[in-house]
């Protein structure tokens, strides 16, 4: 059963709405935006009644609140007003309002309203959800594509979206760059990570999968991957005219060799003029090819990856980022135990 707040200080209009709707949803009913926030730290409504007219809190800056709340912006809600009021019903629409319904409303229409708004609702969610679904399963091709042509490093895109998990996880917990990461849309941003490394689609495979150590020439080719990353991803923005998860992953594709103090590439930038989803994945990524075999080196141990990272921490790495892999160096390792035992890392 589909769950409606409704929130207005009359208790008169507060049961009027409760009796129409119940029976055909589970209702609340509220006497103040207060009321209505303590109960959203429990149950999230799939639509919001809210009166306009309150004291203390108004139901203008109700909606401004809900709106800058990450967890709670996507509730529709559908203001209550005795006033008929052209400019506040403007402002209403222009905060995100799905409706205005006039004081003291009849029970059938609103009824009828509701059913159209949830219905409607619905519908715009499972479209999202089933665009999301195509944007993740191309990401997911074109990541394996990519990946069959590395026989270097097989298996270190899925790696290192789990790392990368774990690490922005951690960074939101201790309040570490909140505001900035608190924007993203995890079931976009996590996704995307799997295209850090499409650029080296075109790269030759005689570099790509060289049984050896490559030499200047070749590393500079090797290189090369980030800005080629970044282009490819250019063009797919540019032809769908979507960018909402394709430009984190430009960030992690073009960005994700950087270092903290300007010696990495493509651009030798340093500090935080490094993108944050690029100076996230250079430690995830650097973390799994540490860890991981490769036809120049044998596997670190996950206790010596994790000491070069905490010694390249203000080096290589942003030190505000390494202390929260520290802290977080268990998850990494059993995301480690747990490749080695499926055969992903030898």
């Amino acid at each position: 059963m589909k769950t409606v707040f409704i929130v207005d200080d009359n208790e008169t209009n507060r049961m009027t709405a409760k009796r129409a709707l119940d029976g055909a949803y589970k209702t609340f009913a509220l006497p103040s935006a207060a009321a209505m926030f303590k109960l959203l730290e429990k149950i999230t409504p799939e639509l919001i009644l809210l009166d306009l007219d309150m004291p203390e809190t108004d139901g203008f800056q109700a909606m401004a609140a809900l709106k800058s709340d990450e967890k709670l912006k996507s509730i529709p809600v559908v203001f209550l007003t005795a006033m008929n009021d052209a400019d506040s019903e403007i402002r209403g629409f222009e905060m995100g309002a799905l409706d205005f319904l006039n004081k003291p409303f009849s029970p059938p229409v609103l009824i009828k309203r509701i059913e159209t708004h949830i219905d409607t609702d619905n519908l715009i969610k499972e479209s999202q959800r089933a665009v999301r679904s195509i944007h993740n399963a191309t990401i997911k091709v074109l990541s394996d594509v990519v990946e069959s042509r590395d026989e270097v490093t097989g298996g270190h895109i899925a790696r290192t979206q789990k790392y990368l998990e774990i690490l922005v996880n951690e960074l939101l917990r201790a309040g570490t760059y909140a505001a900035r990461i608190s924007e993203w849309d995890m079931t976009l941003l996590l996704p995307s990570a799997q295209l850090h490394d499409v650029g080296k689609i075109k790269i030759s495979d005689l570099v790509l999968n060289k049984p050896g150590k490559l030499t200047d020439e070749e590393y500079e080719i090797i290189k090369t991957h980030c800005g080629e990353g970044e282009k490819i991803i250019e063009r797919i923005i540019a032809e769908t005219k979507d960018d909402g998860f394709l430009n984190h992953a430009k960030m992690f594709a073009g960005y994700h060799h950087e270092k903290w103090n300007g010696k990495g590439y493509p651009r030798g930038l340093s500090g935080e003029e490094i993108p944050l989803e690029g100076r996230i994945m250079a430690i995830a990524d650097v973390y799994d090819a540490l860890v991981s075999e490769r036809p120049y080196k044998k596997p670190f141990t996950h206790e010596q990856a994790a000491e070069i990272i905490k010694k390249d921490a203000g080096a290589h790495f942003d030190p505000k980022i390494a202390e929260a892999f520290l802290r977080v160096a268990d998850d990494f390792k059993a995301e480690t135990r747990f490749a080695v035992l499926n055969g992903d890392i030898v």
